[in-house]
């Protein structure tokens, strides 16, 4: 546990380095982002054992940069940092791929805890596989594919990273609301419907390989 890498997107400098100087103290391995793009670009590259992400970045919501870093496979365990505790805002992160949220303000105490209790219950990170060429931008919302670029929505750029996260597989029509809508918005099949062929458009435009198919009556599956 001693040897454990943690990688912080916190853009607050100040507790940047108190979280920092604490977490060395504690024997872990840090390595400190401040914005979101830094954020993907980094921990893609190299993905540490464990994540903690502010979600109010300052050019991005870390909940998406927590999409597009599980689109890049990149599977560490997530705990977010946040000044919002409703329960939407909880659902929301966990919707997303979260494994604890821990509210500001807070001891450093208990999200040193937190990291370990996370660290003990989660696999060692899978880096293998992911969508060739197929890039999601947190910060402009977009969608990429070599020199391609298409915008998205901030509903469109969830449900794609939703898929995209999850190649080959079947993500079923209640988890696209869930990555899409937050908890208790009232989203009726057409408009799910529309929002897909809205996905299938934009993957048009960037001539990406990926297609998004169709599994009648259950959902949908990006391959």
């Amino acid at each position: 546990m001693d040897e454990l890498q943690v990688g912080i997107c916190e853009d607050d400098a100040q507790l940047r380095s108190v979280l920092e100087r604490a977490l060395r103290r504690e024997g872990f391995r840090v390595r400190m982002t401040a914005s979101g793009r830094e954020a993907v670009e980094v921990f893609t590259e190299s993905p540490p054992d464990l994540l903690v992400l502010d979600i109010g970045l300052p050019d991005a919501d870390g909940r998406d940069v927590c999409q597009a870093l599980r689109v890049n496979s990149v599977s560490s365990p997530v705990i977010f940092l946040t000044a919002r505790d409703t329960l939407t805002d909880r659902l929301s992160g966990f919707s997303v791929g979260a494994d604890d949220y821990v509210v500001k303000p807070f001891a450093v105490a208990e999200l040193v805890a937190r990291i370990r209790v996370a660290a003990r219950r989660q696999a060692p990170p899978v880096t293998e596989g992911g969508m060739a060429g197929l890039e999601v931008d947190p910060v402009v919302h977009a969608v990429r594919n070599g020199e391609r670029t298409a915008q998205l929505t901030p509903t469109e750029f969830r449900m794609l990273a939703a898929l995209a996260a999850r190649p080959g597989e079947i993500v079923r029509r209640n988890e696209l609301r869930s990555a899409g809508w937050p908890d208790g918005a009232i989203v009726h099949e057409n408009t799910l419907d529309a929002y897909i062929a809205r996905l299938r458009r934009k993957l048009e435009e960037v001539a990406s390989s990926e297609t998004l198919e169709t599994v009648r009556g259950v959902g949908y599956v990006l391959r």
